[in-house]
C-alpha cells in the first residue's frame, strides 16, 4: 500500500460515487412518477391501482398497519416486498392517462405481501380514515432514501474506523496477508473435495474468506455447512444477503438442518414455514406477549382519553411505559438468546433490534450482487467476514453510467478476490447441467476449472439430443406482405425493446420440442421450462402470447417467463432464450454485459435453445465464440 490514507481515499471516492448514484436514481424516480403516467407504473409492477383498504391495527411490533387489496391487473408481477417505502395517491378521473394524481403526505413501509394482499405500516397518527374513505386509491413504490442513508453512514464509519473495523478496511485495500489459524483439515463425508476445502478455509480464517461458487456447484450447501461448523465454535453468527429472496433461501436451508434462525424482516414467500422463523411471529408467540399487548393498549387508551384534570396522567403513563419496555427487553433477550443465526438483508442489519449486538462472524451470501457500501453496514458488528457468491454472474444494479464507469459497480468481493487470491476457494464440481452446456461457461469464465459431476454429465431429455441449439432468425424468410419482421422495435414510453417475429418463433421452437418429447411424458415427469429474455418488454409480450397459445394450455404451470435477473439462482430442465437484438449496425446494447449471459445460459439442466440474429450478435467476440461452440456440437 503506498500510503496510510489510500483505503480512506478509496472509500471517500466511493462515497462521492454513491452520492452520484443517489442523485441519478432520485431524478429518474421523479421523472418516472411525473411523466410516465400511472398506467405505465402499474404495468411495470411499481404501483397498484385501484386498491381497496382492509382493516387497520397495531401489529406485534407496535406499528400501525393497514391492509391493502389489489383489485385489478392481478396477473402483473409486482416489485413490492418487505421494507420498501411506499406512498398513497388518488386519481381524480376515471382513467390513468388523462387524470390528476394527488399524493398523500404519508410514507408507509411494506410489511409483507401475499398475492394480492399487502400490509403496510404507517407512522402513528397517520390519517387512516382519509385513506379508508378515499375513492380511486392507489399505492406506489417510493424512492428509497433509507438504504442510501444507511450506506453513506456505513462508509463514514469505515472511513473513521478504529479497532477491528479499521483493521478490516486497511486489509481489504492492501496486499497485507489475512491472518489464519493453523489446524489439520477436517473431513466432511457428504461434501466434494473443493467444498470441503472451502469449509476448512472458512474455519481457518481469522479475517476473511471467500467461497466462489460458479453455477450449480453447491455454494449454498457449502455455506450452510460452513455456518454449522462455525456454530460449533461460536454461540451466534450473523448471516446477510443483498436481497430478501437470498436471505429467505439460506434461512430455509439452515432451518431444514435444525438450526434456530431468527429472521429480521418478513420473507418474500409468505407461508407458515417461512414465517415461523421471523422475529415478528416469534415475538407474538412469546408467552409474555399478551401481557405486553395489554400494556400497550392501556398506553394508547390513556393517551386517547386524557383528561385535563388528571394530575397523575404522566405518572400513570411513565409507569405503564416502563413496564412495557421491561417486558419488551425481556422477550427480546430470550428470542436473541435462543437464536443461533440472526438473518437479515445487508440494509436490514441496521435494524434497531441489533443495536449493541456483536458477532464473531458475518456471512454474506450473493456477495457479488451487493454494492460495497451495503457490505459495510453489518461489518461494524463483527470481527471476521465470509463472502460467498460469484462475480462472474449478475453484478449489482447501478443506474448512473458515470458512477458505473468510475467504479461504483466494483464489489467488495471482487476487490478481495484481486487483493487476496489466497483467501478464495473456487468450487469446481457442478451438479446441474449437461456437460456440454456447462463447458462453454467453464472455459469462458472460469479458466476451464469447473467440471461436471458424473451423474449429470450426460443428462438429457431425448436420446441423441444436442443439448445446445441456436436458431438463427436471420435465416428465416417472411412473406413480403407480412405485418411483422425479425427486426427489433421500440415500444411504450420507456422504449422497451421487442422482436415480435422472434417471440412467435420462440414459442414455436418450444412447441416443436414439446412435440418430440410427447404430451404425456411432459406432464408425468413435470418437465419444467424457463423462457428468458434480457428485455422486460419482450418478457411481457411472450407472457401475453403464451396465455393465448392453445397448445401450451396443459403445460402453463410448468413454464415460467422472466428476465435474466428474475431467474437468478434458479434452474429448469429446458431453457429458451430470446435475444431480441436484430439491426444492421450490429448494436447489442446491454447484451454486452457478459455476466448476465453467463447466468442465462447456465440455468438449463438438459436443453438450451437460443434464438437470435446471428449477423447482429456475432459481431461481438463472446457471441461469435458461443455460436462457433454450438456449431461444433452439431458436428
Amino acid at each position: 500500500m503506498t500510503n496510510a490514507s489510500s483505503p480512506i481515499q478509496a472509500l471517500q471516492q466511493q462515497r462521492l460515487l454513491l452520492q452520484l448514484e443517489y442523485n441519478t436514481e432520485k431524478e429518474a424516480f421523479r421523472q418516472q412518477t411525473e411523466q410516465t403516467g400511472m398506467a405505465r407504473n402499474v404495468k411495470r409492477g411499481d404501483a397498484w391501482w385501484p386498491v381497496k383498504t382492509g382493516k387497520s391495527y397495531y401489529n406485534s411490533l407496535n406499528q400501525l398497519a393497514i391492509e391493502i387489496h389489489r383489485t385489478a391487473d392481478q396477473d402483473i408481477e409486482h416489485n413490492f416486498e418487505f421494507g420498501r417505502p411506499v406512498i398513497f395517491f388518488t386519481i381524480s378521473t376515471g382513467d390513468t392517462k388523462h387524470s390528476q394524481i394527488a399524493y398523500y403526505r404519508i410514507t408507509g413501509t411494506v410489511s409483507y405481501v401475499d398475492g394480492d394482499r399487502m400490509v403496510i405500516t404507517v407512522p402513528d397518527g397517520a390519517p387512516l380514515i382519509d385513506l379508508q374513505s378515499a375513492e380511486n386509491l392507489g399505492v406506489q413504490l417510493s424512492f428509497d432514501e433509507t438504504s442510501y442513508r444507511l450506506m453513506m453512514e456505513a462508509l463514514d464509519r469505515a472511513i473513521k474506523g478504529k479497532g477491528r473495523l479499521g483493521y478490516l478496511r486497511d486489509l481489504f485495500y492492501s496486499r497485507q496477508k489475512p491472518e489464519t489459524f493453523v489446524f489439520p483439515p477436517m473431513h466432511f463425508p457428504y461434501l466434494n473435495a473443493t467444498q470441503e476445502e472451502a469449509v476448512n478455509q472458512v474455519l481457518r480464517a481469522k479475517d476473511v474468506a471467500i467461497v466462489h461458487g460458479p453455477p450449480g456447484t453447491g455454494k449454498t450447501t457449502t455455506l450452510v455447512e460452513a455456518i454449522r461448523e462455525a456454530l460449533m465454535r461460536e454461540n451466534q453468527v450473523l448471516v446477510c444477503a443483498q436481497s430478501n429472496m437470498a436471505v429467505d433461501w439460506i434461512s430455509e436451508k439452515l432451518v431444514d438442518r435444525g438450526i434456530n434462525v431468527l429472521r429480521i424482516g418478513n420473507p418474500t414467500r409468505v407461508n407458515d414455514k417461512m414465517l415461523s422463523f421471523t422475529y415478528e411471529r416469534r415475538f407474538e408467540a412469546h408467552p409474555d406477549y399478551p401481557q405486553l399487548w395489554a400494556l400497550r393498549k392501556a398506553i394508547r387508551d390513556l393517551r386517547a382519553h386524557r383528561k385535563r384534570s388528571d394530575e397523575k396522567y404522566h405518572q400513570k403513563l411513565e409507569s405503564l411505559k416502563s413496564r412495557a419496555t421491561e417486558l419488551e427487553i425481556r422477550i427480546n433477550n430470550e428470542l436473541f438468546g435462543e437464536a443461533r443465526v440472526i438473518a437479515s438483508t445487508l440494509v436490514g442489519s441496521a435494524n434497531r433490534l441489533l443495536d449493541g449486538q456483536k458477532f464473531g462472524t458475518l456471512f454474506i451470501d450473493e456477495a457479488a450482487q451487493a454494492l460495497e457500501a451495503a457490505c459495510w453496514i453489518p461489518m461494524r458488528r463483527v470481527s471476521r467476514v465470509i463472502l460467498a457468491g460469484d462475480h462472474c454472474q449478475l453484478p449489482p444494479t447501478v443506474k448512473s453510467i458515470a458512477a458505473l464507469k468510475a467504479g461504483l459497480g466494483k464489489t467488495l468481493m471482487e476487490r478481495i478476490v484481486e487483493m487476496h487470491p489466497e483467501a478464495v476457494t473456487l468450487l469446481k464440481i457442478q451438479y446441474r447441467m449437461n456437460d456440454e452446456i456447462m463447458r462453454f461457461s467453464s472455459h469462458y469464465f472460469y479458466d476451464g476449472q469447473v467440471e461436471s459431476a458424473p451423474d449429470v454429465k450426460f443428462r438429457s431429455i431425448l436420446d441423441m439430443d444436442i443439448p445446445m441449439t441456436w436458431i438463427d432468425t436471420s435465416e428465416f424468410e417472411l412473406p413480403p406482405d407480412s405485418q411483422i419482421s425479425f427486426k427489433e422495435e421500440f415500444v411504450g414510453e420507456s422504449f422497451g425493446r421487442i422482436n415480435k417475429a422472434e417471440a412467435e418463433l420462440t414459442l414455436l421452437a418450444l412447441q416443436n420440442y414439446f412435440n418430440k418429447i410427447g404430451k404425456q411424458r411432459l406432464l408425468d415427469e413435470r418437465i419444467d421450462v424457463g423462457i428468458i429474455s434480457p428485455y422486460r418488454a419482450q418478457v411481457q409480450l411472450l407472457r401475453r402470447m403464451l396465455m393465448k397459445w392453445e397448445f401450451f394450455k396443459p403445460f402453463r404451470r410448468q413454464i415460467s417467463i422472466n428476465t435474466v435477473d428474475g431467474f437468478q439462482g434458479q434452474e429448469r430442465d429446458i431453457i429458451v432464450i430470446s435475444m431480441v437484438r436484430s439491426n444492421d449496425e450490429g448494436q447489442i446494447g446491454f447484451l454486452r454485459d457478459l455476466h448476465r449471459m453467463n447466468v442465462a445460459i447456465t440455468r438449463a439442466r438438459m436443453k438450451l435453445i437460443i434464438l437470435g440474429d446471428r449477423e447482429t450478435m456475432t459481431r461481438h467476440p463472446f457471441y461469435r465464440q458461443l455460436w462457433q461452440y454450438i456449431e461444433n456440437l452439431r458436428g
